[in-house]
């Protein structure tokens, strides 16, 4: 119990420090000490991305005012300074990562063949942890990358892909609040002589965002109306266990998670619950987040990721939200962090097919009254409802 205690208060510690964001310069000036570090500006240079090629071309963190502005994005400097690899996951950081799917499953591509689905078993592929991605060109707020690979699932298929990922910093027309818009547009295909098919395997798209977690960050996923019967439920809160009701909060049109980065868990919503919209906001920064990703209407085929042997290997969600915390009693967290997560479809490509997913990042900071309009357009939420949703 001591153990745990301790441990439980130097996490609430680390949050407590993170509280106290370091500015973008800071965080471009550490990551510059250890890794190339690309920095797209907008024209009046306060909008600002860093990216890092030796992460898989990754988005570390962004700014809506300037170099002294505060840093969005979650770096696990610990792990960065020190050089080394991490052996199931390099937990980096970073406002957007390229991932691909199934995490779990019988065509997992994080589990080997017979395995079973636990943390000891789990190992991130290096194509997408710890393989640098080439640069092949690069303008004042764009940067493209390239990489090629041969990718083997638990059931035994090698896919031979080739991945194409554009970086770009949108210019913003705000004048009111200060804003930085920023984009992924991650395409994959398959260079290899065989179709790829879904009886025995197929990969996705997957994006992932991490940021620092806060008492006062909330994430908010609006949804779309209808029954169980037509739609499916609202949300899949089983990956780590059932979420404790206090930190999910289900309505009709939209739901609430929490970002306070002390309690492991994940949730996942279907393509039939959906929009093309995710977000968060928190309060200390009075800052909205606003995720937008592609979301095709033409199909409900996405890979599941849950970590087990699955009925329905493409009856995935195409939204995902983590919530960092201990893994077990007495064991240090990945970060901790929050993550805003999208997937494309599962990837049924013919050789020389492609599929390609965007995945775009707001930040908006400024007063309440400027923020809710839009809160309300594109999560469904004031920021009143926003704030109090989840009990403080």
């Amino acid at each position: 119990m001591k153990a745990r205690t301790a441990l439980t208060f130097l996490l609430m510690w680390t949050i407590a420090c993170a509280l106290h964001a370091a500015s973008f310069q800071e965080d471009v000036d550490f990551l510059k000490e250890h890794v190339e570090v690309i920095v797209l500006k907008s024209s009046d240079g306060q909008a600002q991305i860093a990216v890092v090629p030796a992460y898989q071309g990754r988005i570390m963190t962004s700014t809506a005012s300037g170099p002294d502005g505060p840093s969005f994005g979650w770096i696990n400097r610990e792990l960065v300074a020190s050089g080394k690899f991490q052996r199931h996951f390099n937990a980096f950081g970073g406002e957007d990562r390229f991932w691909l799917g199934p995490e779990g499953g019988q065509y997992s591509i994080f589990f080997g063949d017979g395995e079973p689905f636990d943390l000891e078993h789990w190992q991130t592929p290096p194509v997408i942890d710890t393989l640098p991605y080439k640069v092949i060109s690069q303008t004042d707020n764009e940067v493209l990358f390239e990489h090629r690979e041969s990718i083997t699932n638990r059931a035994g298929t090698t896919f031979d892909v080739h991945i194409h990922r554009v970086i770009r910093l949108n210019e913003s027309d705000s004048s009111s609040t200060r804003k930085v818009s920023f984009e992924s547009v991650n395409t994959i295909t398959n260079m290899g002589e065989n179709a790829w098919k879904e009886e025995t395997g197929l990969l996705s798209v997957w994006i992932l965002g991490m940021f620092t977690p806060s008492p006062e960050a909330t994430i908010v996923i609006p949804l779309r109306e209808g029954s169980d019967e037509e739609l499916g439920p609202k949300v899949n809160d089983k990956y780590f266990g059932e979420v404790p009701a206090e930190r999910l909060i289900q309505k009709d049109k939209v739901l609430f998670f929490s970002a306070d980065g002390t309690y492991r868990s994940k949730i996942g919503i279907s393509p039939q619950r959906a929009t093309e919209w995710l977000g968060s906001y928190d309060g200390r920064l009075n800052a909205l987040t606003l995720v937008q990703f592609t979301l095709p209407g033409n199909t409900r085929k996405y890979v599941n990721s849950m970590w087990e042997l699955q009925d329905e290997p493409y009856a995935g969600d195409a939204i995902n939200a983590y919530n960092d915390g201990e893994p077990g009693p007495g064991k240090k967290p990945l970060g901790p962090f929050y993550e805003l997560e999208s997937s494309s479809p599962a990837a049924s490509l013919k050789p020389g097919e492609s599929l390609t997913h965007l995945h775009r990042t707001e930040h908006i900071v400024g007063e309440k009254e400027l923020l809710d309009p839009l809160a309300q357009q594109y999560l469904g939420a004031t920021i009143d409802e926003i704030s109090t949703a989840l009990p403080q």
